[in-house]
């Protein structure tokens, strides 16, 4: 029997910068009534990575470019934070009222740069805005390591966050970051049930535990930042997020 369970964590509290993640989701895994065991995957948000990692800006101190006032009159947002999506970007995708879509400096296509203003506040109503981590790989081998030296277990993280998707309504949570778990899972050269190889097939592994983490994470107010995986059914192994990331010579949409 194949089973795969999941446990969103209960009580992790508001994550300030410096934060002890480890320690916070180990704690969080006790509250759970768990224990982390060899094998298992700990999915965590991108928010409260970017938190503990000190990645929250002050609109207020941004000035804005003369491309990014530019740009902020087509798509309706404020210069000032077009300006820090353009800083985080390598290129403008798509503008259009409403949206920007770039290709981020780690090479994600998504929204706004992935900056988020949603459960994040400041002293005064000071308005402050979430940025990626800076290296999510990184920070996940961190958080992995620290895992670890706390209890010994082999375990696997991904760092996941929501994105859009071209020709799909709606957002569903995808890897950022990872460590110890395979990003993209190769089958060519395995036989389907009749014998024949597979050709193509190439399993997107942490962004589909992503996904599913994100159904009992939500979206909006539920507060649940990271969930205990168990049971995911490919080997961990190093890997990076950089494996689900088509080259540009191979794609087929730009």
């Amino acid at each position: 029997m194949r089973e795969l369970t999941l446990v969103a964590l209960p009580g992790i509290p508001e994550v300030a910068r410096g934060a002890d993640l480890a320690g916070l989701l180990l704690a969080a895994v006790k509250r759970a009534g768990r224990t982390l065991e060899s094998g298992d995957v700990m999915v965590i948000a991108q928010k409260i990575v970017s938190k503990a990692e000190g990645r929250s800006v002050r609109l207020a101190g941004v000035t804005p470019s003369a491309r990014a006032l530019e740009l902020a009159g087509v798509v309706g947002k404020d210069p000032r934070l077009v300006e820090l999506m353009l800083c985080e970007s390598r290129e403008v995708m798509r503008a259009r009222p409403g949206v920007l879509i770039v290709e981020h400096r780690l090479g994600f296509v998504l929204a706004s740069a992935g900056i988020d203003q949603s459960n994040v506040s400041g002293p005064h109503g000071e308005e402050i805005v979430l940025l990626l981590p800076e290296n999510p790989d990184a920070s996940a081998r961190r958080i992995q390591q620290d895992l670890f030296a706390a209890c010994s277990v082999e375990t696997g993280v991904i760092i996941n966050d929501s994105f859009g998707r071209a020709w799909r309504n709606g957002v569903t949570g995808v890897a950022i970051g990872v460590a110890g778990v395979p990003a993209l899972v190769d089958l060519r050269g395995h036989p389907d049930r009749e014998g024949r190889p597979l050709r193509v097939t190439q399993v997107a592994a942490a962004d589909e535990l992503a996904a599913a983490a994100s159904l009992i994470m939500g979206q909006s107010d539920e507060g649940y930042p990271a969930v205990l995986a168990r049971g995911f059914p490919y080997a961990l192994r190093a890997s990076t997020v950089d494996e689900l990331i088509r080259p540009h010579a191979e794609d087929l949409f730009r």
